[in-house]
């Protein structure tokens, strides 16, 4: 099986790729739950109604959203298998026994095993990682890996990210004599693996209360209890949250939950520049002080993911676990450089991948394959091609044998897992997440593939999913739009995956003042009755300059308020999401 390429956060590395959407869809709310969370918590009427959109609707809950820090975490324990695994981790610290920490190459992966081998260190384990190369090797537990850490004395295999399906691997480990503790947050195929321990919050018997952990989130949580049981050395639990906050954004994992605490406390971390390699990469992005889930998803993320797609993960994790300025920043030049390299790579290829879109007829699903395309970047260019034709996706890159390894992107609500599980005759191997998987595919078989690929999506595809649709959390007028309630909005950060940035709509707004500015974005000043003039931004939408003036100068509006400093003064911007012309 191939990985799903969950750092998908490179997708997001531009903030500007805006679909314009045919349907807005206006998050319903009880105006009563409205106003008694607004009486209650002294909020405006409209912060009130974001809140109870997302499903806020109880003040304790809502308190603890608005919060700037503390909060509760589930307890560790209540994770199947938990109290196996630190077990047996305690007793290979007892016995000297050779660790080996075993990771995805995406960001998640390389933060999850930067975690463990910091932590395990720090408590006497001889501790070890390694990250299989995703171009040699590609995504999970793979016998010659595991034959090689047996055969140098490894006796305890923890994994990260990969797992859930090793079933083979996880045998071979057992006839050497070496233990596996499996943590994974996989979806269960046909059946469980029998490892020492199998940590999965997906698992049928699991009763911990919250799926949505990554496995940066499953790592904290196996040291946070292995510290509650037996203690730990003088690196408090807490202080990893940063590495947590890395996982989860760039894995995309709903901010929901406990995990808004744990990104939350996080990102904070990363403002502080707690930890060295973060703060080099931070540093040489030009960026300081407070850092955000788009700095980390759109910056920070596609940069680390740079090292598996192109070069090596290990990159990665020796900068995560840098100690040194200098080593960290050399570190950090290079994670740049070949992020360069990847966004030419993924320009070119997504180019050639919309050309043979556009030569075929696919009209329920995408599926696009070539030789000689780099394997490391296809989960990025399906993931463009979900953003221009609102389609599954699946780009398969082919080696001189043959063989291909692809990855697969859906629409929001379609179980993409699903539809390929009618393709098993099909493929060689498969696995995922049900908006993101990866697959290994012969050349022979690529044609029936992309068949009945297409005929499971048409088949299971409900009709509303077809139709590209924006959720707007209120209509608004844009008097409304002032100063406190913007900043009563940042208070819901952080944004991201299962709590997105407040998106407001206004009707029958007034175009005072427009141009096209830098690559192709429109710039408006926008007025209502009753409100000031406002600044507006649509990146990627200066096509619609032309149109507004045959509108006669008025639009309805979709977007996101934000508040914009420029020497030394702020002001209200408008984020377009979405504008349509009367």
């Amino acid at each position: 099986m191939i990985a799903p390429g969950n750092g998908s956060s490179d997708t997001r590395e531009s903030p500007h790729m805006i679909k314009l959407s045919s349907h807005w869809r206006v998050r319903s709310v009880e105006q009563e739950r409205v106003a008694a969370l607004a009486g209650v918590l002294g909020l405006s009427p409209l912060t009130a109604t974001v809140l109870c959109g997302r499903g806020v609707v109880e003040p304790e809950q809502a308190k603890a959203w608005l919060a700037s820090s503390g909060g509760s975490t589930h307890d560790p324990f209540a994770l199947p298998d938990m109290e196996r695994a630190v077990d047996r981790l305690h007793l290979a610290i007892q016995r000297c026994e050779r660790i080996c920490f075993y990771g995805d190459y995406d960001v998640d992966g390389m933060a999850a095993t930067s975690l463990h081998l910091l932590f395990w260190r720090s408590v006497g384990a001889q501790a070890e990682v390694y990250i299989p190369d995703r171009q040699e090797e590609g995504y999970g537990l793979h016998e010659s890996a595991i034959r090689k850490l047996g055969h140098g004395g490894v006796s305890l295999l923890l994994t990260a990210d990969c797992g859930t399906t090793s079933y083979r691997e996880i045998e071979v480990a057992r006839s050497l004599g070496m233990d596996v503790i499996v943590t994974d947050h996989h979806q269960l195929q046909s059946r469980m693996p029998e490892p020492v321990a199998f940590i999965n919050p997906y698992r049928p018997d699991s009763v911990y209360p919250f799926q949505g952990l990554c496995s940066g989130g499953l790592a904290y949580k196996v040291v946070e209890a292995y510290a509650r049981k037996y203690g730990a050395a003088d690196v408090p639990v807490e202080s990893f949250r940063d590495l947590v906050a890395l996982s989860s954004i760039a894995d995309m994992v709903p901010l929901r939950d406990e995990n808004r605490v744990l990104v939350r406390d996080g990102l904070a971390q990363v403002a502080q520049g707690n930890r060295c390699g973060i703060r080099a990469l931070t540093q040489d992005l030009g960026l300081n002080g407070t850092c955000s889930a788009g700095t980390i998803g759109f910056r920070v993320a596609p940069r680390l993911n740079a090292a598996g797609r192109l070069a090596h993960a290990g990159l990665g994790v020796r900068l995560l676990t840098a100690d040194s300025e200098p080593v960290a920043l050399q570190l950090a030049q290079q994670l740049e450089e070949l992020n360069r390299r990847r966004r030419e790579i993924e320009e070119a290829m997504t180019r050639e991948a919309i050309a043979q879109v556009e030569a075929g007829d696919q009209p329920h699903a995408i599926v696009v394959g070539a030789e000689g395309w780099h394997s490391g970047v296809v989960g990025i260019v399906a993931a463009r091609l979900v953003e221009r034709y609102h389609r599954p996706a699946a780009v398969v890159a082919f080696d001189r044998d043959g063989l291909g390894k692809g990855s697969v992107r859906s629409v929001a609500g379609f179980d993409v897992c699903q539809a390929l599980r009618q393709c098993q005759r099909d493929l060689v191997a498969f696995g995922g997440h049900p908006m993101a998987a990866g697959l290994t595919v012969r050349r022979e078989a690529y044609a029936d593939f992309s068949r009945r690929f297409g005929e499971g999506v048409e088949g299971a595809m409900d009709d509303s999913l077809k139709v590209p649709t924006l959720d707007v959390d209120a209509a608004v007028a844009l008097a409304d739009v002032q100063f406190p309630f913007v900043r009563e909005l940042e208070r819901l950060q952080p944004f991201g995956m299962g709590n997105p940035e407040p998106t407001l709509m206004s009707r029958g707004v007034s175009v005072l003042e427009k141009k096209v500015v830098g690559d192709n974005h429109l710039k408006l000043v926008v007025r209502q009755p009753g409100s000031v003039p406002l600044e507006s931004i649509g990146f990627r939408m200066g096509g619609l300059a032309h149109a507004i003036d045959a509108g006669h100068g008025r639009i309805d509006a979709v977007f996101t308020p934000e508040l914009n400093e420029w020497k030394g003064s702020t002001r209200i911007q408008l984020r377009l999401r979405d504008v349509r012309v009367e």
